[in-house]
């Protein structure tokens, strides 16, 4: 059993986090909550009989806790990661990203490596179990990859987290202004931060197949707020689209690949919510169709269970891989930013 500080108390933590660890109850027990800002600690605390703070530095101080959750904005993790290591924490689980700058990544891994801290990125679209039968497949067959895409529509989380567990009163975020297309500068920063920060889902399963980025062929913020990015990868063509849409359809993520042999397309549920794995139809190049049925477990259990077993020695801590799956996605997320700034193409 491991002792579980959570650091961050937003609707992900209340409709995802708390609702996994209770699955793994074997394995793990939530015994702090801290809330950054949110005030929202001290309720979702008492729903599972744990301790509450208002600051990051309480969990890491805290003896009892073991492992440190941090579900905090991008731009802090790579500080409070940094933070536990050297707080003596025997893991970190930390949401994606992992970092968003490479000197950020660099002093993680420094940490971590020296105080032989078990760490683990939520990229649950990795550790869903679909893509291991995607994986598997591919394998199977030894087809060439041609190209991937990556296509989300997003409506508002909160429709989802309300389906899913009993929302934590919050103050509604201040509405975002328009932005100004013609500001490249802008616009070049909102598309690094989303990739950073969303096309992240994704960008680990691309490397699994392309793992070489060789540059981005063009980069475009789509409104209200989005972005389409081509770029190239080890020989094949990878989009990734992505716009966030005000209250109307409902989300829609897929992820394809074509290959020498197939097309394959995969249906993630929408994020924050346990809907089991995502689901595959395989179409083969002489237009049969094949479906995978969903799986009753997601990517977000999977990952949980594998920083289990690393801590139990059942898996190998893989520093190296997170590391490849962080710069490829910053290389992305910078190469797609100054596309933008130069007016799109490169």
């Amino acid at each position: 059993m491991h002792n579980v500080g959570i650091i961050g108390a937003g609707p992900g933590t209340w409709a995802l986090h708390l609702p996994t660890l209770g699955a793994l109850a074997d394995d793990f027990r939530v015994v702090h909550v801290a809330d950054t800002g949110g005030g929202r600690a001290e309720t979702i605390a008492a729903r599972v009989g744990a301790r509450w703070s208002s600051d990051a530095e309480a969990v890491l101080s805290d003896p009892e806790v073991e492992v440190v959750a941090i579900c905090t904005p991008p731009a802090s993790h790579a500080e409070l990661i940094v933070a536990a290591a050297r707080a003596g924490k025997r893991a970190v689980f930390c949401e994606k990203p992992l970092a968003t700058s490479e000197e950020q990544l660099d002093a993680v891994l420094e940490a971590c490596i020296s105080a032989d801290v078990t760490l683990v990125v939520g990229t649950n679209h990795l550790f869903d179990p679909a893509w291991d039968r995607v994986k598997h497949r591919l394998d199977a067959a030894s087809a060439r990859v041609l190209s991937v895409s990556a296509t989300l529509s997003l409506a508002p989380n909160g429709r989802y987290h309300d389906l899913v567990s009993d929302p934590v009163a919050a103050a509604s975020p201040p509405a975002r202004p328009p932005v100004d297309p013609a500001d490249r500068a802008l616009s070049a920063g909102i598309v690094r931060q989303l990739v950073i920060g969303l096309a992240i889902h994704d960008l680990p399963l691309v490397r699994d197949l392309l793992p070489q980025f060789e540059g981005v062929a063009y980069a475009r913020a789509v409104p209200p707020i989005g972005y389409d990015i081509g770029f190239r990868a080890s020989g094949a063509l990878v989009r990734l689209t992505a716009v966030m849409t005000p209250p109307g359809a409902d989300t829609r993520w897929t992820v394809s690949i074509v290959t020498t042999h197939d097309r394959i397309d995969i249906d993630f549920p929408p994020p924050f919510v346990h809907a089991g794995s995502a689901r595959v139809r395989v179409r083969d190049e002489e237009g049969r169709i094949v479906e995978f049925p969903a799986a009753d477990e997601d990517g977000y259990l999977e990952e949980w269970r594998a920083l289990a077993s690393i801590l139990a020695g059942d898996l190998p801590m893989e520093y190296s891989e997170l590391e490849a799956d962080a710069r490829f996605a910053i290389a992305v997320a910078d190469a797609a930013a100054v596309a933008v700034r130069e007016g799109g193409v490169r």
